[in-house]
């Protein structure tokens, strides 16, 4: 592995080890929407093999996004979650198998938006604890087709 992996790999995990939940959450978007936006760009220029590399991360990644949710705190709102969480999940599969940009396009405006709201819960939660630590990105990129930079290549 080369230093300037090295360095990436130990960048990662310091953020990923001092991060709070919520910081976590929206790191995990973040690689979903990275992922999907590699997919995306790998079915326009029909490069099936990078599309499928690319998108089985964003569907684990979603996957994992919907195994992580805590039921017994809010059953309705985890209930709900879950069901966006699947939505996501099948729309990447369709946009996989069938190379459907359309069913990735569905999927990254529901990623995004999600991600959004998660930003915004991050900084409402850091103003109301005066003192709190930041780890990994909390700063929205402004850009349509990336997420904050948070540059893990796993």
């Amino acid at each position: 592995m080369s230093y300037n992996a090295n360095s990436s790999s130990e960048y990662l995990k310091n953020a990923v080890m001092t991060a709070t939940p919520e910081q976590l959450q929206l790191m995990l978007y973040d690689g979903a929407i990275r992922f999907a936006v590699r997919g995306l760009e790998a079915i326009r220029a029909k490069d099936r093999e990078a599309a499928l590399l690319a998108l089985e991360r964003a569907q684990l990644i979603v996957l994992e996004m919907g195994n992580g949710i805590r039921r017994e705190v809010n059953p309705e709102l985890a209930d709900r979650m879950g069901a966006i969480y699947s939505f996501v999940y099948r729309r990447l599969i369709d946009a996989n198998v069938k190379q459907d940009e359309q069913a990735l396009q569905d999927a990254l405006r529901i990623l995004r938006y999600e991600r959004e709201s998660w930003q915004l819960l991050v900084e409402k939660l850091q103003k109301e604890t005066p003192g709190s630590a930041t780890a990994g990105p909390t700063e929205s990129s402004g850009s349509t087709d990336e997420p904050a930079p948070f540059n893990a290549e796993a």
